[in-house]
């Protein structure tokens, strides 16, 4: 293997870790259980925004030039900010870090010591996560490392366990289109707002690898995202079958981490469900301590250094400890509004960033206003605050019944800015 291949190897890898975050393992699961027979309509939809868009951030970030802020700059510089701001806020205290600690306790110390109080679990969590971060150790790298390899072998033994013993057989179809509640519980994982982040990352390595040209990197970072989306598909995959092969053994409303436990002591018993308790509870542990370090970073260099690091993760952690306390379920119904607002938006900068050399710049605004016009309503919706008027005038856009009624506003939105600010310009050519 020569030294271009085992780096591409090496970053596949990496990048699968970086998404592969042990909190998303609930969420396939999860899906699968509902969709019954239709569970491979539902995978499509699933890795669309939970695999395929994730990637195409990391390539339209890298393109863009590395950072959030160039994903959102040809919108503009302020909607840049704001863009950047609500995405590291939900992939930080908002969201993710929360759930951090809330897995931790429903899968790590529950099982395993029911009578442990979830308030304690949460102080004890985040004052590791804490003392990580303000004190950056190479520790956390190590078990990093050592972890993912673990976690992963310990889920696809229960995929394999579940594969040639199921638990049961599939035998209900989903009342709403599959291929959209796919898409849409994808949204979950968050890592197609991470991706926007996560890019930076990625670039540094391969310029510390000495890899400068600019074209090469995206490359490599394409033949890279290969390796993770396969590791991606075949843990989402295998899980989502499990899920639907319990179809008629657990309730649907079964909480999302009880399921995942559930199944595996069922398939390996009280040691495989011990193993992955112990597993996902340090996975968590690492990723939190990532994940604050990012939202530290990020609001020092925003505030211009006018709020330390330290109050950031300080502020960050006391945040994530408290609302950890309102569980894993309670934390996903709170994302999915928001979720719901910003992903069509991330999707579409993506994708125009990934074939910006054929956009005008003057149809980005139109294109993120026209997403954001359906998106926010949807957000709204879910909230149960209704707009009847409206709901009426996009129930009517085409996609709208298949649950992409963004997609046209958004295409319109582009063409409509397009035309507008090119005849502006004109027009100011021509007074001049």
């Amino acid at each position: 293997m020569n030294k271009k291949s085992k780096d591409v190897f090496v970053l596949g890898l990496a990048l699968f870790a970086m998404f592969f975050g042990a909190g998303n393992l609930i969420f396939p699961p999860s899906l699968g259980l509902i969709s019954g027979k239709n569970w491979i309509m539902c995978a499509v939809g699933f890795f669309l925004t939970a695999i395929g868009i994730p990637l195409l951030g990391i390539i339209a970030s890298a393109k863009a030039g590395g950072t959030i802020d160039d994903v959102g700059n040809k919108v503009g510089s302020v909607f840049s900010k704001i863009f950047a701001t609500v995405i590291i806020l939900a992939i930080g205290p908002l969201l993710a870090i929360p759930r951090t600690g809330a897995t931790t306790y429903e899968m790590g110390i529950k099982p395993l010591f029911s009578g442990f109080s979830p308030v304690l679990t949460s102080i004890l969590f985040f004052g590791l996560t804490l003392y990580f971060v303000i004190k950056p150790s190479e520790i956390v790298d190590k078990v990093g490392k050592i972890l993912t390899p673990l976690l992963l072998l310990t889920i696809f033994i229960i995929i394999i366990k579940g594969i040639s013993s199921p638990i049961g057989v599939a035998t209900t179809l989903m009342d709403e289109n599959p291929l959209s509640k796919g898409f849409k519980e994808g949204y979950q994982t968050m890592d197609a707002l991470a991706s926007l982040v996560f890019a930076s990352v990625m670039l540094n390595t391969l310029v510390s690898k000495g890899y400068k040209n600019v074209d090469e990197q995206i490359s490599l970072t394409i033949k890279a995202g290969v390796i993770a989306t396969i590791g991606l598909g075949l843990v989402y995959g295998g899980l989502i079958y499990l899920g639907s092969s319990a179809n008629t053994v657990y309730p649907f409303d079964i909480p999302k981490s009880d399921l995942l436990m559930a199944i595996t002591d069922t398939l390996l018993g009280s040691f495989g469900k011990i193993t992955l308790a112990i597993v996902v509870s340090l996975a968590c542990l690492t990723t939190s301590i990532g994940l604050t370090a990012t939202v530290g970073n990020f609001f020092n260099k925003l505030s211009n250094n006018k709020l330390s690091y330290e109050f950031i993760v300080i502020a960050t952690c006391i945040f994530s400890a408290v609302f950890a306390n309102v569980g894993v379920e309670m934390i996903v119904k709170i994302a999915v509004p928001l979720l719901v607002t910003v992903y069509p938006v991330a999707i579409v900068l993506i994708l125009m960033n990934i074939f910006d050399e054929y956009i005008p710049q003057t149809s980005y605004i139109g294109a993120v206003s026209g997403a954001l016009f359906v998106s926010l309503y949807e957000g709204l919706s879910v909230m149960n605050i209704h707009i009847n008027f409206l709901g009426n005038i996009i129930s009517k856009i085409p996609l709208a019944n298949a649950g992409f009624a963004w997609v046209i506003p958004s295409i319109l939105g582009g063409f409509i800015t397009t035309i507008l600010l090119n005849k502006k310009n004109q027009n100011k050519a021509y007074a001049k």
